[in-house]
């Protein structure tokens, strides 16, 4: 992998040796690789003719070096020297034309090329050196041009992102349309926080990431490109370009455009880190959730994320009421895996991983206990164990209709963890309210009070049923007499027609009121 940390200097899009060789002027000439055939990879930063032995002298690095060799005909020892110097200035090549000065390869050259890595050409046929550095120098002037180009192009899509407010995705998105392979953003700990570009790929380095966390560097040019992502004096993630096939110079100005973004993007969000943590959680779970996404293809993203997943035991929970940061808290101080995400309507869940020795209930009950500890009204829904992991969508599904049903009534006696028994008919009737038929039940047993629209009576009828018609616990909890409570009961039968003594009647009634409530949520 290759790291950056600084902005890449535009003049860095070079040609390989490689590609200068496969030019249609130096073909011309028939090349032949006599030396340092494994370091045709180097970039040709410029190509520089020159004849006098100490060249070495004058050069910056990466230049390709163009000689006839005609001042160092008939002493190896200056051929040897040049070469050296070469090696030491860091030249990417040397190319020999052959002539009057050398008709075959020169073997001390070629030995000494051989021992530094420095690759080393011969041209068979006479070339106009003149007519190579023009091709290859207007060549570098054009890569110049359009790394230019693209970094302003880059950065200017990215800042437009950034200024109507765009999610991170949509950062990554533009990045990885110019990048062309897969994109990904981690914290220090090399945990998955987002990725972009073509899923099927994006998934294939998933699937490595524990290997790919864990290498700490490769060789340069093999397309994994990251670059630091820091500001005011902090660093907090990385952003990779994974199997870039482009050249690495411009892999490099692309990794550090993204970087500058994503910092800016973090400055003007606040305390994103933590907030990019929440977001790739809640797509993880959000996916899982909905079943769009089949869950054995999120494994991958589950386990770069940091959630432990082989040979373990998973706990769907959905809390209601509760703040997401206080949940991810309370893992903590528990000492337990999981993954934490908001979802709609004020629900949160929770995706518990314990190993398989562990005792998934006490645990669970414990998490429970801390959760209420910081929230006392909260409701804590939570589905049978699972230990398969593409068990795990309908466990969190149930966890999220067990909070759904259950939360809906602060009279009812839950236990610390509500399980789907614990809701028994109010489940039921949560899961059939979009029926036309229970709409139209509820419709016509409650029409005496909707149509007066009259709160007041449906919460008191409300509270009535929950407590099994207990008027004394009815009459505390609204803070009334109970002869209060007596005269609003007899008004509610009225306008119900119906007598709530009467248990078939009186069930009847908390069925409607259930399903009204469910379809009102």
């Amino acid at each position: 992998m290759t790291t950056t940390s600084e902005p890449t200097e535009l003049s860095e899009p070079a040609l390989s040796v490689r590609q200068v060789l496969t030019l249609e002027r130096v073909l011309a000439g028939e090349p032949e690789v006599v030396a340092g055939a494994g370091q045709l990879d180097r970039p040709v930063r410029w190509v520089h003719v020159a004849e006098a032995p100490d060249v070495g002298v004058m050069l910056t690095g990466g230049e390709m070096v163009l000689t006839t060799g005609v001042l160092l005909a008939g002493d190896e020892d200056k051929q040897a020297e040049y070469i050296r110097s070469l090696h030491r200035a860091e030249a990417s090549a040397v190319v020999l034309g052959l002539g009057r000065a050398f008709p075959a390869p020169p073997e001390v050259m070629r030995r000494a090329a051989e021992r530094c890595g420095l690759p080393m050409v011969v041209l068979h046929r006479p070339f106009p050196f003149a007519e190579l550095t023009e091709e290859v120098q207007c060549r570098l002037v054009r890569r110049k041009f359009a790394a230019v180009s693209l970094s302003e192009s880059v950065r200017t899509a990215l800042t437009a992102l950034i200024t109507s407010g765009a999610p991170l995705q949509s950062l990554l998105d533009e990045v990885a349309s110019h990048s062309a392979c897969p994109v990904v953003v981690t914290n220090l700990a090399h945990r998955v926080l987002a990725t972009a570009g073509e899923r099927s790929a994006v998934d294939d380095v998933l699937r490595d990431w524990e290997r790919i966390a864990r290498q700490a560097g490769g060789s340069e040019g093999d397309g994994w490109i990251r670059a630091e992502l820091a500001g005011r004096g902090e660093r907090w993630g990385q952003i990779m370009l994974c199997g870039h096939r482009g050249d690495t110079a411009t892999g490099r100005l692309l990794a550090d455009r993204a970087a500058e973004a994503l910092v800016l993007h973090r400055m003007l969000g606040g305390n994103s880190a933590h907030t990019w943590e929440e977001q790739s959680a809640q797509s993880l779970l959000t996916d899982l959730v909905s079943g769009v996404v089949p869950a054995r293809q999120l494994l991958p993203r589950a386990r770069a994320a940091g959630l432990p997943v082989n040979r373990r035991t998973f706990v769907p929970l959905v809390v209601r009421d509760v703040e997401p940061g206080q949940l991810d808290r309370v893992l903590r101080m528990v000492g337990l895996s999981g993954l934490v995400a908001e979802l709609a309507d004020g629900a949160v869940a929770v995706l518990l991983s314990l190993a398989r020795d562990q005792d998934a209930p006490v645990l669970t009950a414990n998490f429970a206990a801390r959760v209420h500890s910081e929230a006392a009204r909260t409701v804590v829904a939570a589905a049978d164990p699972r230990t398969a992991w593409d068990d795990v969508p309908t466990g969190l599904r149930e966890a999220q209709h067990v909070a759904d049903a259950a939360g809906s009534s602060a009279a009812l006696d839950l236990p610390a963890v509500v399980r789907l028994r614990d809701v028994h008919l109010r489940g039921l009737i949560r899961l059939l309210r979009d029926d036309p038929h229970v709409q139209s039940f509820a419709e016509r047993e409650l029409d005496g009070l909707l149509c007066a629209a009259d709160e007041d009576m449906l919460s008191v009828l409300r509270t009535y049923l929950a407590t099994g018609r207990n008027k004394s616990r009815t009459a505390q909890l609204h803070h009334v007499s109970r002869p209060a409570l007596y005269r609003r009961l007899e008004a509610i039968q009225t306008r119900l027609g119906v007598d709530l003594d009467d248990f078939e009647q009186a069930a009847s009634v908390h069925i409607a009121l259930l399903a009204h409530d469910a379809q009102q949520s």
